[in-house]
């Protein structure tokens, strides 16, 4: 009874075949928006025919212009990163410079041959003193007192 039965055509069968991974092509490039070559490793074809297959689809030019916008945004948001970066590393580096200049400036100020006398002291860093008019005096404010060293001079007599 089946013995004239037999497959007709062995391309139709291949055809079919080949209709399924067309439709996964497609699926994979348009909706789980896959590249190229991701999809071509995946299904182990080469890259040209899976580019011809999505090529030939109506919806692929719509699909192009919306990955060269996302594209295009992607990288306009990394240069914005970048060059914010940098800017904050100069600014970083412009304060770390200004923060030197003035630590070299105190040493030269504080550290030369002749000793700094008080009132030269309390000229030099006048926001930790205040000035008590009963006893005619600079004393150390009391929210630094604990948090000066012992060399600095806690009053100073201002006549």
């Amino acid at each position: 009874m089946f013995k004239n039965c037999y497959i007709k055509s062995q391309p139709l069968l291949t055809e079919r075949l080949d209709m399924k991974k067309k439709e996964k092509i497609i699926i994979l490039f348009f909706e789980n928006k896959l590249t190229t070559v991701e999809i071509a490793s995946k299904l182990k074809v080469t890259k040209q025919y899976v580019s011809r297959i999505v090529r030939n689809d109506s919806r692929y030019t719509k699909e192009r212009e919306d990955r060269k916008s996302k594209s295009k945004q992607k990288q306009t948001k990394r240069v914005k990163d970048y060059i914010y970066k940098k800017r904050q590393k100069e600014k970083q580096e412009r304060l770390n410079a200004m923060v030197e200049m003035q630590h070299i400036q105190a040493s030269m100020e504080l550290s030369g041959r002749n000793t700094i006398n008080n009132r030269a002291y309390r000229n030099w860093n006048s926001s930790i003193y205040e000035y008590y008019n009963k006893t005619k005096e600079y004393r150390v404010k009391k929210d630094y007192q604990d948090k000066v060293s012992y060399a600095v001079p806690k009053k100073i007599k201002w006549k």
